[in-house]
C-alpha cells in the first residue's frame, strides 16, 4: 500500500458562511501545457482508486461561493506559475491530460469518511499514477477560508508531486515541528508552502529540512520539475542579457508589461529609450489576489541601468514585496532589470511568480538646477536630514516628504526657503522613505533623491556595523545589553548569546560561507537583520 502524508489541520474559530455556486467560473493558468492539476469545486463520487478500500465515497461541493473560488484559484495557479503546468478548474481539460500527468484535487465540504484530523489528505507520488487517484481538501475543517483552502491545495498538491513536509529543528539538530510555520510579518512573512503557511503573507516552495532529519534536505522546485513527473519549468519569457533585451516603446507617455521570474537564477532585462529629459515612473507589483500584496509569491528588485550598462540604482524596500522607482532621467538609452529577491525573513529561492510594470513619463522643463542632494542619517530616536540646492531659479516653496509603504508620498513639513536641515522624532516604526518636494519662481517642480532610513521605536536596537563579513567576527553597536539568536533562512538556530552596550564582537567561526538572520532582543523589542558571511 502505498504511503499516505496528511496535511496539518487547521480549525478556526470562527466559521464563514457559505454559498454553493450554481455555476462555477472555468479558469487555465497556462492552457499551452499538457500537465494538469484540476481544482474541483463541484463535487465528485470516486470509485476504484486507493481511497475506496470500504466503497464509493460521495463528495459534496466546496461549498464556495464564486469569489472565494476565484481566489483560491489565483493563489493555487501562482504557486505553480513557474512550471508547464495548467492549473484549471475546467474537467474537460483534466480528461484530456495525458493519465500520468494529471491529478484532481477534489475541494468538498465531505471529510466525515477521513474524520476531522486533517484539512486534506495524498498520496506521495500519485501524480504519475494515472489511475485518477485524487487528493482531497476540507473545506469545513478549514472555516471555508479561501487562503487556508489555497495553502491546502498548493500543499497537498506538492505531496502528489512528490514532497514531504518542510520541517523545522534547532541548532542540536533536534526537530521542533514537522511543519516549518516560517517566520517574519506583515508582506514579507514567509513560511513554506509544504510547512503550514496560514499565517503567514509570503508562502512559496523551500530548500530546507525533511521530518527525517535536519541533514536531509528537500528541494521543492527540483522535485516538482524533476523528469519523474514529467513537465519541468516553463520556458523563460524574457531574456536575461542586455543583448536580448526586451525592448519596450512609450505610447502616450507610458508602457505596460508583465513576466513571470521562473527560477532562483532566472533575472528579466528590458530596454527604453528617453527621447528628451523626463521624470522617470515605474510600478513594479507581483501578482497579487488583494491589497498588501496578498498572496504574491515574488519579492522584487528592480536595477536600472544605464546605456553601458552601469547600475544607477536598485530599488527594493525591505518590507515590501513591490518596487517603486522615481527618479529624473536624462534623454538616451536605459535597462530594468527584474530579479526575485530575498528578504530578512527569507533567500531568494523561493521567490518566484509573474508580476506587472508600469512606466510612465512626466514631462519636466529642463531647469538651471545643477545640484539637489538629500542625505540622512538615524541618531538615537531622531531621523536628521539634510540636503544641498544648487539652482538659479529663486525657490518659491519646498516639502520634505515621506512614504511608509513606497507607494505614496505625503508632506511631512512645509519648509522656509532658506530651509537646508529638518530633524525630528518618527511616530512610526519601520523604514521609511524621504524625498524633497521643490517648487520653483517660474512654476517649475523638481523632486531629489529618495533616501530610506530606519526606525525601530524610541528604544534603539543593536545594529550590525556591516552586512557582509569576511572574517570570523561580526561588528555589532547597541545602546544597550542584549541577547541575540543566528538561524538560517529555514529558521535553524545555529549561535545564540548575549552582548554588551557599546560596541561588541561577536564570534562566527563555526558559520560557512553563506547567508544569515541574526534576530536582536532588547528588552520587549527585537528586530532582524540579514548578513552574508564571504
Amino acid at each position: 500500500m502505498k504511503s499516505v502524508y496528511q496535511s496539518v489541520l487547521l480549525v478556526f474559530f470562527a466559521v464563514f458562511g457559505f454559498i454553493a455556486s450554481a455555476q462555477l467560473p472555468v479558469y487555465n493558468s497556462y492552457p499551452a501545457a499538457q500537465a494538469v492539476i484540476f481544482l474541483d469545486f463541484d463535487g465528485q463520487t470516486i470509485n476504484g482508486t486507493y481511497w475506496n478500500s470500504t466503497g464509493p465515497i460521495v463528495c459534496g461541493t466546496a461549498g464556495l461561493n464564486t469569489s472565494q473560488v476565484t481566489e483560491v484559484f489565483n493563489r493555487v495557479a501562482e504557486d505553480f506559475r513557474p512550471f508547464n503546468i495548467n492549473i484549471t478548474t475546467d474537467s474537460t481539460r483534466y480528461w484530456q491530460a495525458p493519465q500520468a500527468k494529471r491529478m484532481r484535487v477534489i475541494i468538498t465540504t465531505s471529510n466525515e469518511w477521513y474524520g476531522n484530523g486533517a484539512g486534506g489528505v495524498s498520496f506521495v507520488n500519485s501524480f504519475t499514477w494515472g489511475d485518477n487517484t485524487p487528493s482531497f481538501i476540507f473545506t469545513a475543517l478549514l472555516g471555508y477560508n479561501a487562503k487556508a483552502v489555497a495553502e491546502a491545495a498548493s500543499h497537498e498538491a506538492g505531496h502528489t508531486l512528490g514532497l514531504r513536509h518542510q520541517s523545522s529543528y534547532n541548532a542540536s539538530c533536534a526537530r521542533t515541528a514537522e511543519y516549518n510555520a516560517g517566520i517574519g510579518e506583515g508582506e514579507t512573512g514567509w513560511a513554506p508552502i509544504m510547512g503550514v503557511g496560514y499565517y503567514q503573507n509570503f508562502t512559496v516552495w523551500n530548500l530546507g529540512p525533511t521530518p527525517t532529519s535536519c541533514s536531509t534536505v528537500q528541494n521543492d522546485l527540483e522535485t516538482i520539475a524533476s523528469a519523474k513527473n514529467g513537465f519541468g519549468y516553463r520556458t523563460d519569457d524574457h531574456s536575461n542579457t542586455f543583448v536580448d533585451a526586451t525592448y519596450t516603446t512609450f505610447t502616450n507617455n507610458q508602457f505596460i508589461l508583465d513576466g513571470i521570474i521562473g527560477k532562483s537564477d532566472d533575472v528579466d532585462v528590458f530596454k527604453f529609450k528617453m527621447s528628451k529629459k523626463s521624470i522617470f515612473r515605474l510600478n513594479a507589483t507581483p501578482y497579487h489576489v488583494a491589497s498588501q500584496n496578498s498572496g504574491s509569491n515574488l519579492d522584487m528588485q528592480v536595477d536600472l541601468l544605464d546605456g553601458s550598462q552601469n547600475l544607477l540604482n536598485s530599488y527594493n524596500p525591505s518590507t515590501l514585496l513591490n518596487s517603486i522607482v522615481d527618479t529624473l532621467l536624462s534623454e538616451g538609452t536605459y535597462y530594468l532589470r527584474i530579479d526575485g529577491t530575498g528578504n530578512a525573513n527569507t533567500s531568494e529561492y523561493g521567490s518566484l511568480g509573474s508580476y506587472s510594470l508600469q512606466g510612465n513619463l512626466i514631462d519636466v522643463t529642463p531647469l538651471p538646477l545643477r545640484k539637489l542632494e538629500l542625505k540622512g542619517i538615524s541618531q538615537k530616536n531622531k531621523h536628521n536630514l539634510s540636503w544641498i540646492i544648487d539652482a538659479d531659479e529663486a525657490i518659491e516653496s519646498q516639502q520634505l516628504e515621506y512614504s511608509l509603504n513606497g507607494h505614496i508620498f505625503q508632506t511631512l513639513a512645509s519648509l522656509g526657503v532658506n530651509d537646508r536641515a529638518y530633524q525630528y522624532t518618527p511616530t512610526a516604526t519601520g523604514a521609511i522613505q524621504y524625498r524633497l518636494n521643490i517648487h520653483f519662481d517660474n512654476g517649475k517642480q523638481s523632486f531629489s533623491n529618495i533616501i530610506t532610513l530606519h526606525y525601530t521605536d524610541a528604544t534603539e536596537m543593536p545594529r550590525l556595523l556591516s552586512t557582509w563579513v569576511s572574517g570570523s567576527d561580526l561588528q555589532v553597536n547597541s545602546p544597550t545589553r542584549f541577547e541575540y539568536l543566528i538561524t538560517d533562512f529555514n529558521g535553524k538556530v545555529l549561535l545564540q548569546g548575549k552582548g554588551k552596550e557599546g560596541r561588541t564582537t561577536i564570534g562566527i567561526p563555526t558559520l560557512s560561507m553563506g547567508g544569515y538572520l541574526i534576530r536582536f532582543t532588547n528588552g520587549s523589542a527585537s528586530a532582524v537583520e540579514k548578513f552574508i558571511k564571504r
